[in-house]
């Protein structure tokens, strides 16, 4: 893992299994189902990073042999995937930590404007006290991961992290400039924005090729 020095709520995973499977993954030539396996791989890793921090409580119980304290976690997690490439991370992480709880946030980016449009919003009733993550394959303009923490946030989450495989620097500047107190974990800091808003060098539309449309 390394932090960013452009970005100090950005932290960038620097790890010989990440490069390979983000290699990978960038291919064009990479078909849909290994695309697949490779994106869920990949979340894991995000996951395993940012719930680093979580607060955990003391407990007993009692193995075959005998009592013995243990830690847990001390709160829910609510995993957010942005519909709908952000499934594809959600499936991920629920293999290695299948307790989680899943919202939904369908939303889409207008291809002229490049700003972003909600259609469809399921959370649970109150997660104040739950540990947020909000998934998100690409950060590139930024705009739909604004508007969705101004979602969470209008419903009184308190402590978000947002997940993504591959990050714009533009993104990550508005991201951080909107809401400060939201950190960004990442597989990549790409170059730049190309002039319809795709990340460069980037892996081209990751929900089409996730579902392989």
């Amino acid at each position: 893992m390394r932090a960013a020095n452009r970005f100090n709520q950005l932290t960038i995973l620097d790890h010989p299994l990440i490069h390979h499977k983000l290699a990978r993954l960038r291919a064009r030539d990479t078909p849909y189902y290994q695309f697949k396996v490779l994106l869920e791989d990949i979340s894991m890793f995000l996951f395993y990073q940012a719930s680093a921090g979580l607060d955990t409580r003391a407990g007993t119980i009692e193995t075959p042999l005998e009592e013995m304290e243990v830690q847990t976690i001390d709160r829910e997690i609510l995993l957010v995937p942005i519909l709908r490439a952000g499934l594809g991370m959600s499936s991920g992480i629920l293999k290695i930590f299948p307790e989680a709880l899943v919202g939904m946030l369908g939303m889409y980016r207008d291809p002229k404007t490049l700003q972003p449009v909600d259609y469809y919003l399921r959370l649970p009733d109150r997660i104040d006290n739950l540990a947020v993550f909000l998934l998100d394959p690409m950060l590139a303009t930024g705009g739909s991961a604004i508007a969705a923490v101004d979602y969470l946030k209008k419903r009184g989450a308190q402590n978000i992290n947002m997940l993504v495989l591959i990050s714009a620097p533009e993104g990550v500047a508005a991201l951080t400039e909107a809401h400060p107190d939201v950190r960004i974990y990442t597989a990549a800091l790409d170059r730049e924005l190309n002039h319809k808003g795709y990340i460069l060098p980037g892996l081209g539309d990751a929900g089409d090729r996730y579902f392989g449309l």
